[in-house]
């Protein structure tokens, strides 16, 4: 009996801590998201981090290099971007109103589309608060924007220190394992690293190829917005199978607007990209970086939204790849160091021996 009331007390004392820290991974999500997010952009920068740092550059110098370049390409964007994509809009609208009368009086004079957003702004503007109540709502406001910066910024410094601090963390866990087990475990670590980074360069490059294209084409074929489409249809690159049908169903909705041609061009256009994407661009940029099959990356992308929300779509496919890379090695018994490298603009690093 007291051997008996011994493993049920150990039993249940499992599943409590079992139970407990499923729990608390489910509170920090959000961090272990970000935790996540700053071991991508980590893998994506290390390769060229590295090229620099055999040229004599410090690696604190090309990290800041890496920022600096991505802060110039965000303000050389919504430089050259956010004013004409306004324009659009205002075109879009017929004139966005600029006083409450103005909007009542284009509001009254709508119809479809137009009417729509402009009723719903001015439900808003009917419902906004007064007095204390429009001091908090700005309180909060500003203090969820300042949550969000300190969010990319906390992400960004991980990415940064993980650069400094991979090497000394493989060399910890590898002096935790038996040593038969050190060279698979440090072979798969090196692989995941490299499938993560592959992803997100190769990634980078389909965004700005297929927004670039399509609006070159959207505005040789005369679509209307052409420019808000085609940055819409290289944004949804991000979400895999869905995004470019989400591309291809607002280009020809918008045709539509116009002619049932324009719409017919439009949804071609779409098209055309799409297949030259496939046969050509991804064989060549991406190749088989993450060794997911279209059914696989399907359901990782809707089960993650359903359990995360719309924030970790775009999360969804690095992890599937690293939970695909650890059935391969645990489950199937794939030898890592003969795995495919994937190298996207740096080439394949050979695993160590």
């Amino acid at each position: 009996m007291q051997d008996t009331a011994r493993k049920a007390l150990v039993a249940s004392l499992i599943v409590v801590a079992v139970v407990a820290s499923a729990l608390a991974l489910w509170k920090l999500r959000i961090l272990l998201a970000g935790l996540f997010l700053a071991l991508i952009i980590a893998a994506a920068m290390r390769p060229s981090v590295e090229w620099m740092a055999q040229r004599r550059i410090p690696r604190g110098i090309g990290i800041l290099l890496h920022y600096a370049l991505l802060a110039c390409l965000i303000g050389l964007l919504l430089w050259a971007i956010v004013p004409r994509a306004i324009d659009q809009v205002d075109n879009a609208l017929g004139g966005i109103p600029t006083s409450s009368s103005e909007l009542e009086r284009q509001t009254s004079q709508s119809t479809g589309f137009k009417h729509e957003i402009l009723a719903r702004v001015q439900d808003a503007l009917d419902e906004l608060p007064s007095g204390t109540e429009l001091v908090d709502s700005s309180l909060s406001l500003t203090f969820t924007a300042f949550e969000v910066l300190v969010g990319i910024f906390f992400t960004f410094a991980c990415a940064a220190y993980w650069i400094f601090e991979r090497d000394r963390a493989e060399i910890l866990v590898m002096s935790l394992l038996p040593r038969e087990k050190r060279r698979v475990v440090r072979d798969t670590w090196n692989l995941i690293d490299a499938k993560l980074g592959a992803y997100v360069r190769g990634l980078l490059i389909l965004i700005t190829f297929v927004a670039s294209l399509l609006s070159v084409i959207f505005y040789l074929i005369g679509l209307p917005f052409w420019l808000l489409i085609g940055i819409f249809a290289g944004l949804v690159e991000i979400v895999p199978v869905l995004g470019p049908i989400a591309a291809g169903a607002v280009a020809i909705g918008v045709g539509l607007t116009d002619s049932w041609q324009l719409a017919l061009a439009a949804g071609l256009a779409v098209l055309g990209v799409r297949l030259f994407e496939d046969y050509v661009v991804i064989p060549r940029v991406l190749g088989h970086a993450v060794g997911l099959t279209p059914l696989s990356v399907l359901v990782a992308v809707t089960s993650v939204g359903l359990l995360f929300g719309g924030f970790a779509v775009f999360l969804a496919i690095p992890f599937a790849a690293v939970l695909a890379t650890l059935v391969d090695v645990v489950v199937r018994h794939r030898n890592p160091a003969e795995e495919d490298t994937p190298a996207v603009l740096f080439p394949a690093k050979e695993n160590e021996s």
